[in-house]
């Protein structure tokens, strides 16, 4: 059977992060996604290395994470001729994806009010830092800016230390999973009623969105929340804890879960504590018992607690590197690595689409392209272009 998205073509526009998330997740989908790229130097993330892809310096491991499945058609937007090529790709697509500064496009005739006189239908997702309206609008917007002014670093780091940023760009990627939830609302809407719309996605939006929990608290409470390390706000014990050999992540749930905990570590009583019997309890009275269960996991080994944790259903982790991710027998049967085929390097390492089909099943067989690896057969196969135009084309520059 067909993908999903299979018939649906994305004009990509974006480079870096947010933009090819949702861009390659539109790409697992069955979507034909053309990415259009700077001649010469590509995308941003093409340089942000190493570690790159054998002996590229155009490959890096950032790159390859986000442009899986996509044609790379090298075009100079600031050329006459680069722009009426994309308009002429924009008049046949079903959706573009573009992450400009604010008006940054309408110079050259690639903006939404554009490109809707010529494609009424088209779904046009645009992605800044704050917006297409506000005090903000004209700033440019970088994740980890955005994850300290949207209040996600308030939250993150230990009780009295230092605001962190989490490991990976979270609020580029919640934006990209945003993006592609919004262009397929926005497909659906084309379904129903033959008219396209422009999308308004900022990365300060979605993070405010995604404080989830956090924001609810504070909203209902009137409290600000506070970094409290691996701990959380209102589940306890439900934190990292340092056993006799290393470190394990403890998750308490629920009471049953605490008193199956309590009895397995010889500390039944603890369970039975009016001040620890209920969740609400053990989260006013955390600082009475958190450094009683510290006291407990760190007398015996993590081996030791997970058998027993395993046994007993109460919910644990280990905390594995990122080595021991790929090494687990779970994620191993899953098939969460995968190896792609590579034009040069022979195969370019991956990891899969999560999303689990029953009917439809994703397939990876494409790698992220090298620069402008498809542009002579897209012009050619959409365009209609012969081999002399294309000559033409990349003898005036306006094509790489």
């Amino acid at each position: 059977m067909t993908l999903p998205l299979a018939g649906i073509r994305v004009l990509d526009l974006s480079r870096v992060l947010a933009g090819p998330w949702a861009t390659q997740m539109l790409a697992d989908l069955g979507a034909d996604v053309i990415k259009i790229e700077r001649p010469g130097s590509g995308d941003d993330t093409r340089g942000w290395g190493p570690p790159y892809l054998g002996d590229s310096t155009t490959e890096s491991a950032y790159f390859l994470s986000c442009n899986r499945g996509k044609k790379s058609v090298a075009v100079d937007i600031a050329s006459a001729d680069g722009q009426r090529l994309l308009r002429e790709l924009a008049a046949i697509s079903d959706v573009v994806v573009e992450n400009f500064k604010l008006g940054g496009l309408v110079p050259y005739g690639l903006d939404y009010a554009s490109l809707a006189k010529i494609n009424p239908k088209l779904v046009y997702c645009s992605i800044t830092g704050f917006g297409q309206d506000g005090p903000y609008a004209h700033r440019p917007g970088y994740d980890f800016a955005i994850q300290g002014m949207g209040g996600l670093m308030s939250i993150t780091g230990e009780a009295g230390g230092e605001p962190q940023k989490v490991g990976v760009a979270v609020t580029d990627i919640m934006t990209g999973m945003y993006a592609t939830i919004a262009v397929l609302g926005a497909l659906r809407a084309r379904d129903a009623n033959g008219v396209g719309q422009q999308i308004d996605l900022a990365l300060l939006d979605v993070q405010v969105a995604y404080l989830a929990n956090q924001a609810s608290s504070y909203l209902v409470s009137g409290k600000v929340p506070s970094r409290l390390g691996n701990a959380h706000p209102s589940i306890v014990p439900y934190q990292a804890f340092q056993t006799a050999d290393g470190w394990i992540v403890l998750a308490v749930g629920n009471d049953e879960q605490f008193r199956r905990w309590a009895e397995l570590a010889g500390a039944a009583e603890l369970a039975a504590d009016e001040r620890f019997r209920t969740n609400a309890g053990r989260t006013r009275n955390r600082d009475a018992l958190v450094p009683r269960v510290a006291e407990l996991m760190h007398a015996q080994p993590s081996a030791w607690w997970i058998e027993r944790c395993e046994a007993a259903g109460v919910p644990y982790g280990p905390i594995n590197d990122i080595a021991q991710v790929f090494a687990d027998p779970q994620v191993i049967h899953r098939g969460m690595k995968l190896d792609l085929p590579h034009p040069t390097a022979g195969t370019a390492p991956g990891v899969r689409n999560p999303i689990r089909y029953g009917a439809t099943p994703i397939t990876h067989d494409a790698a992220p392209p090298t620069l402008g690896q498809h542009t002579d057969g897209v012009l050619a196969d959409l365009l209609g272009l012969d081999a002399d135009a294309i000559a033409k084309l990349r003898a005036t520059k306006a094509i790489g």
